[in-house]
């Protein structure tokens, strides 16, 4: 299911957006869309978009991977800036290799982490290759993945 199966309210009916998907998104809709790589492994799902409430901004998009019918999923805070929208494809698109992202900080369901801590932020930060100060801010510029963060590809996965 994909973020324009799960519009309750037909905010995507009429989009005439010119950029990567509507300009705007309801959170609620991206819930659950998977996440992929360049090269078309399933990296998970986004269980829950976190928002960073003194800019306003998205901070990250916890993603689940691994484990079956939600016993032994590992949870990962994934830099808002890190994933790409595929509208082709209607999923999102992350340049990390499938193993490399078995070796990613994450954490269990149980034992979230202080997300507005610097010290893990910035480790989750320097592990995608993305700016921490620059929180939620690149989406991407066209269908397909485009660039990711540490690298670039093309991609209309």
């Amino acid at each position: 299911m994909s973020y324009v199966d799960r519009d309750t309210y037909g905010m995507y009916k009429n989009s005439d957006s010119q950029g990567p998907g509507p300009a705007l998104m309801g959170a609620d809709t991206l819930i659950g869309d998977s996440v992929v790589n360049a090269d078309d492994d399933d990296l998970g799902d986004i269980k829950e978009i976190m928002l960073d409430m003194r800019s306003g901004q998205v901070a990250y998009a916890v993603l689940s991977f691994g484990g079956f019918l939600g016993m032994g999923e590992k949870l990962f805070a994934v830099p808002w800036q890190a994933l790409r929208l595929d509208t082709v494809n209607k999923r999102f698109g992350l340049n990390v290799e499938k193993d490399r992202l078995k070796n990613a900080p994450g954490f269990d369901k149980d034992a979230w982490p202080d997300m507005s801590d610097i010290g893990w932020s910035n480790q989750i930060h320097q592990f995608y290759g993305t700016d921490p100060t620059m929180s939620g801010t690149h989406m991407g510029g066209r269908a397909g993945m485009g660039a990711g963060a540490g690298g670039s590809y093309s991609s209309n996965i």
